[in-house]
């Protein structure tokens, strides 16, 4: 048999993926075949085909996107700012190496330039090459500029530049742990114009409330609009996933949802408006 990597394993002839969760729960997901591995000088990069979720993107054991549900957190991190917007030409992506948040923001033409920074150059070339269904033609729009580097460090001396920022990390662990911290959105804020607008990933509201708490109290201490706002996401712990929108200007709660394209297989206006009305779950963990 092949061999396979730390979080992989056969069960009555059966490949199964193992996905442990803050070493409280063990995922596991029947796998069609493990279809890369690969290790960069940042994380291990494995892309695997999985019976219900398909391909999908698994980075040191945790699951990033899948084909069946991806669409669901790139369309929710992406449409929401760029319709808050009056504007949104010039458009900084942190993180989002499987490309998916990408071929999103670029379904609007209004959009002229999106600069792309991802430390992990591997990540992007894995899932150009691997799953297209998720990468689209990020990689062949000319309005990309792909900049690999620490996205920390990007935003460190940049001023006045971006429209919309948005910073689709991985779960705070390795290279993604300072993405999360005060210094770093006082920096992205820094990067923006005087009526842009950043959106981050802020994790569960079950098994992660101390981030998304702190996440919410240090944007409340930066601009002047904030709002949280949530997804349905079955391949990640939990299945609910949290975002927190950060604006200079204009708020979610007050813009032409018209404005929102169709194209899309998750959110549309309805969508839009009710995600922002949260379970009471959600108001405990930000009051």
């Amino acid at each position: 048999m092949k061999e396979l990597g730390k979080y992989f394993k056969y069960e009555d002839g059966d490949i199964w993926f193992v996905e442990t969760d803050r070493n409280n729960m063990k995922l596991e997901y029947r796998a069609k075949e493990l279809i890369s591995s690969v290790k960069s000088p940042f994380q291990q990069i494995d892309i695997v085909d999985l019976y219900d979720f398909g391909k999908c993107l698994v980075l040191n054991g945790a699951i990033q996107s899948t084909v069946l549900d991806g669409h669901i957190y790139n369309e929710m991190i992406s449409h929401i700012p760029i319709v808050t917007h009056d504007n949104p030409q010039d458009v900084l992506i942190i993180g989002g190496g499987d490309c998916g948040v990408a071929n999103e923001v670029l379904k609007y033409e209004e959009v002229k330039k999106v600069d792309f920074v991802e430390i992990d150059e591997l990540v992007v070339k894995e899932c150009v090459e691997h799953i297209p269904e998720i990468a689209g033609t990020t990689s062949q729009d000319n309005r990309v500029n792909f900049i690999f580097t620490d996205g920390v460090k990007f935003v460190e001396d940049k001023k006045n530049l971006y429209d919309v920022i948005l910073v689709d990390s991985s779960d705070p662990v390795g290279p993604a742990v300072q993405l999360f911290s005060r210094e770093f959105y006082q920096n992205a804020k820094n990067c923006l114009k005087e009526d842009g607008i950043m959106v981050c990933q802020s994790q569960s509201p079950l098994f992660n409330k101390d981030i998304l708490r702190n996440t919410y109290k240090i944007l409340n201490e930066l601009y002047p609009i904030v709002r949280t706002y949530y997804a349905i996401v079955p391949s990640y712990p939990g299945g609910i996933w949290s975002f927190t929108l950060a604006s200079l200007k204009n708020d979610p709660l007050e813009v032409d949802v018209k404005k929102l394209k169709t194209n899309t297989k998750y959110i549309n206006e309805g969508v839009f408006q009710s995600c922002f009305k949260l379970p009471n779950m959600f108001k405990y963990v930000l009051e």
